[in-house]
């Protein structure tokens, strides 16, 4: 007979669970493996909460077993180390992202692109080396083989720190591969969400002419004011949209929403590249003729290997880029998720797990 969750491991833990597709979180007894020899135990202090999250929670991409414990933003302690460990110490800062395992032996490792292992596993919702389910963020505690460790720099905040684990590297990671790193180059940013904004901030790092593409005319002032966008293009009005026509380099298209691309794609230069960061939950239409006579392209990017992920930390402390959250309490989940579902959040909702999770 199958052991429950909170006797398959000997260490107890505790967090919040989905376990329908209501997606309603709820206190959630469990347990973790005890820390073994290259593994990293860490007391968790906060939780970013990502829209992928509440996809998970609601089983909108059909593929969640319940119950579900969400989150792969966590920045925590180090309170325990294994025999083997030496990147780490106890009392250490450290973070996980949305992955706590691959591998470790295939081409896609050996490159340092754990992300794209056959075989890597999510911080939750998917199945671990031993076999049992992990589990995520938005609980106590969190054990971790090392090498999906990372060292959080000094001067990055815990809280508003903590959404660069994922909306940081997904953004970080295709501006590095698509070569959107040369000054000077114009890059337009679709949607000024979670993504987006962090978007922004690490394209005018890298010295970027940076445009902000939405359908909002009120998040103008926000996008040049407060995140420093160059300019703001209001989607929905045929005249600035046509004006911008083949002005851009690269876009960056952080929506989830179902939406046209070929507007965008004729905001290209020729050789302009279009990178799809967001997940639809249907198919996107692709018009060629615009590839073909602009010889453009179209790709995507998921997160990024431990080494980039370091590296994107670590360039975000040296230019101090942050995310915008919101601090929760974990009480206040729910109303958060349904709020996020709206894009009532600017721009990210971040748990204060360390001081406000208690067992019930």
């Amino acid at each position: 007979m199958a052991k429950s969750p909170e006797e398959e491991h000997p260490q107890k833990a505790f967090g919040w669970a989905a376990k329908d597709t209501s997606g309603i979180l709820s206190p959630f007894h469990f347990s973790r493996r005890e820390n073994g020899v290259e593994d990293v135990t860490v007391k968790i202090l906060y939780c970013g909460v990502c829209h992928s999250d509440l996809h998970a929670c609601r089983n909108e991409w059909g593929f969640v077993r319940y119950p579900v414990v969400p989150g792969h933003e966590i920045v925590g302690t180090v309170t325990k180390i294994g025999n083997n460990v030496k990147k780490f110490k106890v009392g250490d800062r450290v973070g996980v992202g949305v992955m706590v395992g691959s591998c470790k032996s295939c081409e896609y490792c050996n490159q340092d692109l754990e992300n794209y292992c056959p075989k890597m596993i999510f911080t939750y919702n998917s199945i671990d080396h031993d076999g049992t389910r992990t589990y995520g963020g938005y609980s106590d505690m969190i054990v971790v083989n090392q090498h999906f460790v990372l060292h959080f720099p000094d001067n990055l905040p815990s809280d508003a720190g903590a959404p660069l684990l994922c909306a940081g590297i997904t953004v970080y990671s295709p501006m590095k591969y698509y070569g959107m790193t040369e000054p000077g180059k114009h890059l337009g940013i679709v949607g000024l969400g979670g993504l987006g904004h962090v978007a922004v901030r690490i394209g005018k790092a890298f010295g970027l002419r940076v445009t902000v593409i939405s359908s909002s005319p009120r998040k103008e002032s926000e996008a040049l004011n407060r995140l420093g966008a160059d300019a703001f293009l209001v989607s929905s009005d045929p005249g600035k949209m046509k004006a911008a026509i083949g002005s851009m380099d690269f876009i960056i298209d952080t929506v989830s929403a179902v939406h046209a691309l070929a507007p965008l794609l004729s905001l290209l230069k020729p050789n302009g590249k279009l990178i799809t960061l967001g997940l639809p939950d249907k198919p996107l239409e692709l018009p060629i003729f615009p590839l073909v006579l602009g010889r453009k392209l179209v790709g995507g990017s998921d997160i990024g290997g431990i080494k980039e992920t370091q590296e994107m930390l670590d360039f975000c402390a040296k230019h101090n880029i942050t995310a915008d959250v919101e601090v929760i309490r974990i009480d206040e989940i729910n109303t958060a998720m349904e709020r996020l579902g709206k894009s009532d959040v600017r721009y990210r909702f971040v748990i204060d797990v360390g001081n406000s999770l208690s067992q019930l």
